[in-house]
């Protein structure tokens, strides 16, 4: 890139370019048994950012080619990391923590997870150079004073260029000084895992204290059990509430993403629909970091049956999906939307509490959830932390997507089992899963595009 793109430009990495909406429907053949998941988002771009920072040269495979990994990347190479990618392989020459001055301001997309975990490495540099960090206008709208107010508590030169607490940062890398920082973690599990990720270029240790219990801590431990691949040991109490880093630099490594629970979620709860059978190969429940694959204990409180391998999760949907349940999703908050596109064909209400913060995501989500499904003709109560939805029959709508790739997932299922069911601005899902609406199609479902 020569210049700093649209701010709502989507990547070269995008799909359905020129589609305005799809139309999903159940095909007239059996749903297909076996589907394969492209690589996780959050696995990713954690990747690639500790891998652009380390000393000497990294690979990372399996990586998910979307929006979010593309401007990551060309980020990361404005800031003089050299990246190839060569299918779902990034090959990559880190900077060492020293990153390259840019002429230009660094545009991150719609991406959280850059948007977090970038800032305070950037501001770690010991070279007194200056960078200006742009996002998307959604991103803008996304707070990330918690994160920067915890980074100049270490030290961190970050200034805000428009509105205070928001984007677009000015950043000038004159190190980190280290010391105690107190920050909450009832906001973004990414504002705690961008404080751990900077604090090893910190000039002395860091200490950091939760003050809130950390929402979706498992991608904290995701965020600590890559830098421990990059060669940095943090160590940190049970509770979580107490994380303790010593300065040192990243070392390249060979690193291999597994697939997005996230992503797989999807079919799960396809097959909870439509009573069909549906496995996701090469994923373990046993032994993933990503928080999301406990969704299936939930598909399983509400009925579905559920096999465990080795190397694949298996959920077969029942005849009729069990209701009046209530479900925190605060530790997979990301599937609070899933859920609640299935469940209207409870048997009884499902409520879903605790995940107040998806508020503030991509979109509102608990309110765009709730707009959606009285739009759909389902009874739903809202509240500040969740809502509650009713049993219902559905009704085929126009479905807007609110420029959310999650929203957009999740609500297109319904077109399994409920006739015209359109979303609108379908190419959104090219944030973390270009090609949904292609696996929508190779699992047996129907997509038009127009």
């Amino acid at each position: 890139m020569t210049s700093t793109p649209d701010l709502e430009a989507r990547s070269p990495w995008a799909a359905l370019h020129n589609v305005s909406q799809v139309t999903v429907k159940r095909s007239n053949r059996t749903l297909k048994k076996d589907i394969a998941i492209p690589g996780s988002k959050s696995l990713t771009n954690r990747a690639l950012i500790l891998a652009a920072a380390a000393k000497g040269n990294s690979s990372v495979e399996g990586i998910l080619k979307s929006d979010d990994s593309y401007w990551c990347i060309e980020a990361l190479k404005r800031l003089g990391a050299e990246i190839q990618v060569d299918g779902d392989i990034a090959q990559i020459k880190g900077v060492g923590g020293e990153w390259r001055r840019s002429k230009e301001a660094l545009y991150i997309g719609a991406g959280g997870t850059v948007a977090r975990f970038l800032p305070g490495l950037v501001a770690a540099a010991r070279t007194g150079e200056s960078w200006t960090i742009k996002a998307s206008k959604r991103m803008s709208e996304r707070p990330v004073k918690p994160l920067i107010d915890a980074l100049r508590q270490i030290g961190a030169t970050i200034n805000y260029e428009g509105k205070e607490g928001f984007y677009p940062l000015g950043i000038t890398g004159e190190g980190l000084k280290g010391g105690h920082v107190d920050i909450s973690g009832n906001t973004s599990s990414q504002f705690i895992s961008g404080l751990l990720m900077a604090s090893a270029h910190a000039e002395a240790p860091v200490t950091v204290r939760i003050t809130e219990p950390i929402v979706q801590a498992s991608y904290v431990l995701i965020t600590i059990e890559l830098m421990k691949q990059f060669g940095i040991e943090v160590s940190h109490d049970q509770e979580l509430s107490r994380f303790d880093i010593s300065p040192n630099t990243y070392q390249g490594n060979h690193v291999h993403m597994e697939p997005d629970a996230s992503g797989a979620c999807y079919f799960f709860a396809l097959a909870a629909l439509t009573q069909s059978t549906i496995r996701v190969n090469n994923i373990s429940y046993e032994h993933s970091y990503q928080p999301d694959i406990r969704f299936v204990d939930v598909l399983k409180e509400m009925g579905c049956h559920v096999v465990i391998g080795p190397d694949y999760v298996e959920v077969t949907g029942p005849k009729t999906l069990k209701g009046n349940k209530t479900f925190s999703m605060r530790a997979m908050s990301d599937q609070a939307l899933t859920l609640a596109a299935i469940a209207p064909f409870a048997d009884g209400p499902i409520t879903i509490r605790e995940v107040e913060h998806i508020r503030h995501h991509e979109s509102d989500r608990i309110q765009a959830a709730t707009e959606i499904l009285t739009s759909l003709q389902i009874k739903v109560e809202e509240y500040n932390d969740g809502l509650k939805i009713f049993p219902g029959k559905p009704v085929g709508t126009l479905i807007r997507s609110y420029d959310d790739h999650r929203v957009a997932m999740a609500f297109s299922l319904l077109g399994a089992v409920v006739d015209d069911i359109s979303i609108h601005d379908p190419g959104c899902v090219s944030k973390t899963f270009p090609n949904f609406f292609e696996k929508l199609e190779e699992i047996g479902l129907t997509v038009t595009r127009k």
